[in-house]
This record gives structure tokens, sequence and C-alpha cells, in this order.
């Protein structure tokens, strides 16, 4: 449990929050005492976070919008100020992904990750840094992928590490406002999507070529939005945060490997 209210009295939004990391976050920063905009397409499942947070004593609502749409964006940020009065962070959570080379992608594929991943960073970001005081924040959810990728994740590699490039730039038009913007580049995390994909073999093999010796939840991720989305990171802007469990310090995974058995 939490003791920590770091975020009393302040209104987050969360986009892309009703499973998985986004939920995580959500939940870390209601209990941290923020009141909480869960967002996503499916009403069922953003009810359920909602539910979730409730039940322990936070507060929290479900806007369903599609970050495809740049009218459901405004009008999500609007109906939150409406709502609530006030608009202090803003957590650019929602993505896709698709299993594809640059050239095998098509438009579709194009179109489906970059509005999705990159698109809706930016007109999320718009349009809460209208109604942000100063001291609001804004955290943009990137990926390890941004700094060492594989094949056949095309756009979704080079839009990560585009969001990174856009985090610096909404960093010095909004600095002067007293808003921080940063993002955090999580690496493998234990969502639904990792445990269908993981073998138990798998499994022990990705975790050993991590240093901390597991993959991560999403609490581990989660924290470090609550960090810097408060008060004690004023100071923290413009920056990528890497929370990897230091998968990407890591050069060629047999070579590690060998040195973890010799020592």
């Amino acid at each position: 449990m939490v003791d920590s209210q770091r975020h009393e009295g302040r209104v987050a939004i969360v986009t892309g929050s009703t499973k998985g990391i986004g939920a995580g976050v959500a939940k870390r920063l209601a209990r941290e005492g923020a009141t909480v905009v869960v967002n996503g397409r499916s009403a069922t499942d953003g009810q359920e976070t909602v539910n979730t947070i409730r039940e322990v004593g936070g507060e929290a609502t479900f806007i369903e919008a599609d970050m495809r749409d740049p009218a459901a964006i405004e009008a999500l940020v609007e109906e939150t100020v409406d709502r609530y009065g006030r608009l202090d962070v803003l957590v650019n959570n929602a993505g896709v992904q698709t299993e594809t080379t640059a050239s095998e992608a098509t438009m579709d594929d194009w179109e489906f990750v970059v509005e999705t991943d990159f698109r809706s960073f930016w007109l999320c970001a718009k349009h809460a840094a209208e109604h942000m005081p100063s001291g609001g924040s804004i955290v943009n959810m990137s990926s390890n992928h941004a700094f060492l990728t594989m094949p056949g994740l095309f756009p979704y590699n080079a839009v990560k590490a585009g969001i990174n490039g856009m985090t610096r730039a909404l960093a010095l038009e909004l600095g002067p406002l007293g808003i921080t913007v940063n993002t955090v580049n999580p690496g493998w995390v234990e969502v639904e999507r990792t445990q269908a994909e993981l073998s138990a073999d798998d499994r022990e093999r990705v975790e050993a070529i991590h240093p901390v010796g597991r993959i991560g939840v999403p609490e581990d991720v989660a924290a470090t939005v609550a960090f810097l989305t408060s008060d004690e990171a004023s100071f923290v802007t413009g920056t990528s945060l890497l929370v990897d469990g230091g998968r990407t310090a890591v050069m060629q995974d047999h070579t590690y490997l060998e040195y973890k058995e010799r020592y």
C-alpha cells in the first residue's frame, strides 16, 4: 500500500488505461490521492478499472475516447475539465503495434500506429496544456525500443523513438508555463499480451537476460510515473527514463549470460 498522498487534489487523465500498464498507472495515481479519468475504447474494461480504484477508496471515472479520433481527444479533455474544474496530469499511454517490417508495412499499418501512438500524444498534450496550471505535468509512455530494437516491429519502433523527440519539444514549449514533460520507456512488463506470448521456457530465458533477474510489472512503471508527475520531480523535464530492469544495458545476451555463470 502506498501511503504518500503526493497527488491529493489533482486531476489526472491516463489514456489507454483500461488494462495493462495504463491501468497500473491509474490505480497508483488514485492511491496517491488523484482523481483519475480512466480512458479507452472498452467501457467494460474501463469500468472494471474504475471499480477497482473505488473499492479501495480512490476516485475515478471512465470516459470513452478513441485516440485515433481528434474530436474525441478534445472532447475527453473538455469533459474532464467540465466535470472536475481542473486538469493537472496527463499520461499519454495508449498504444498499439503491428508485427511488420518496413517493407511489409502498409499505409493502413502506418496510420494505425502513428495516429494512435504518436499523433494522439501531441493532440492530448496540446489540449491538456490549455487547461493545466503551473505545476502541471505530462508523461509520454514510450518503450526501450526507442533506443534498441529488433526486426519486425515497424513502425512501432520508429514512433517510440519519435515520442522521445516530441517530449523534448514539448518540454521546451511548456516549461515557461510551469508544465513538465517527460518520457517513460518501459521494457518487458507483465501484462496480458506478454503472459500470452511467453512459454515457461521463454520466460526463463527473458528473465535471465535482465540484470535484475525478472521482467517488470505495471507497478514498476506506475511508480516512476507517479514520481515524474509529483512536485518532487518539478526540476525534471525533457528527459527519457528507461524502466527496463537493465535490459537495455546488455549489449550481447550470450556474453552477459556467460558472465553471470562465472560470477
